[in-house]
């Protein structure tokens, strides 16, 4: 990879960061609502009632706060510094907290329980899929498997309620919704991570049960495309053992389109399996996104959204760094 490629990669991604956080900011306005009124008029309709005096004051106390008397040009530009920095504003819902220090609270269960089923399931399912090509899989796993091919076209949140009804409803196994127990403090200690493994096992069983069927189908594909190629026929004539022809030839070479899919994954992994934590309470980013929509809390909802392409775009940055090193063949030269 040259230098210049690589500078250029960077630029774009700069370029999507910038169009991203303009898009982020205009298109809510175009639709000409004001979260602060739809704020105080959901508290209205909740009982919490206000003169017209004091709604007017409210309102213009408010726009004044989160700087939405301004200009449009220089709300504009104050949210563009305020991004690059990181600084997404103040939560409409929950004043005074910020929408970064929200944030910062949820990813890491977004990211640890969607990222730990996401790999699972792809580990699983690309060797799995390998297997039943190369046709060295057990029996158990070519009987058994192909029922996974028909959950891959289940949703994630549908496979999530049905699990949830069985093993939760039913059997009363897991618990119903959380990230912990109600009466638990979160505290590192042995026995309150293992209280958020349980509550983990079935968002996560969720995820990896409805992607196992697509990576293996992938997989499957790929291995039996690249069989016939002159380097895995010349690797059989010079009589090295199935193991490595396997893994050294066949899986190398086939598992490339499969790390792009991973990369794509892990791009959306903040926003792909929202609805699994929304069904399951799971205290996430989708649950922190479904109670800023439904709160009208438009500084929350532009963090997010804005965090999720973002993660999108330097997720395929990284991808494109990457890949040479996995597939010596792929090289960026300037022409």
């Amino acid at each position: 990879m040259t230098l210049e490629y690589l500078l250029k990669r960077i630029a774009q991604f700069f370029v999507i960061a910038f169009v991203a956080a303009s898009i982020n900011f205009f298109f809510p306005r175009m639709t000409g609502q004001d979260p602060i009124r739809q704020k105080i008029s959901q508290l209205e309709m909740q009982g919490v009632g206000t003169s017209n005096e004091d709604t007017k004051g409210l309102v213009e106390t408010y726009n004044r706060k989160f700087g939405l008397d301004k200009p449009l040009w220089q709300q504009y530009l104050t949210y563009l510094g305020d991004t690059a920095r990181l600084d997404f504003g103040q939560s409409i819902s929950n004043y005074p907290a910020t929408v970064l220090s929200m944030l910062r609270e949820a990813v890491p269960w977004t990211v640890g329980l969607l990222l730990t089923a996401t790999l699972l399931s792809f580990v699983i399912g690309t060797l799995v899929g390998a297997l039943m090509a190369w046709g060295n899989a057990p029996w158990l796993l070519r009987v058994v498997f192909p029922a996974f091919f028909t959950l891959s076209a289940v949703p994630f949140y549908l496979m999530g309620i049905i699990l949830l009804y069985i093993f939760a409803f039913q059997f009363e196994i897991f618990p119903l919704f959380g990230g912990y127990g109600a009466q638990r403090i979160p505290e590192m200690t042995l026995s309150f991570w293992l209280d958020v493994l349980k509550h983990a096992i079935l968002p996560a069983f969720s995820i990896v049960l409805a992607q196992i069927g697509f990576w293996a189908l992938g997989m499957r594909s790929m291995m039996v495309t690249i069989q016939g190629e002159d380097y895995m026929l010349q690797a059989e004539a010079k009589g090295l053992k199935q193991p490595r022809i396997f893994f050294r030839y066949a899986m190398r070479n086939a598992i490339l389109p499969q790390i792009t899919g991973l990369a794509l994954t892990l791009g959306t992994i903040l926003s792909g399996a929202i609805l699994v934590e929304v069904v399951f309470g799971y205290p996430g980013v989708g649950t922190v996104l479904l109670k800023a929509i439904q709160g009208y809390d438009w500084f929350v909802i532009q963090g997010v959204v804005f965090m999720v392409i973002v993660t999108v775009a330097f997720t395929m940055l990284l991808i494109d760094i990457i890949y040479p090193f996995l597939d010596p063949r792929i090289t960026y030269r300037s022409e």
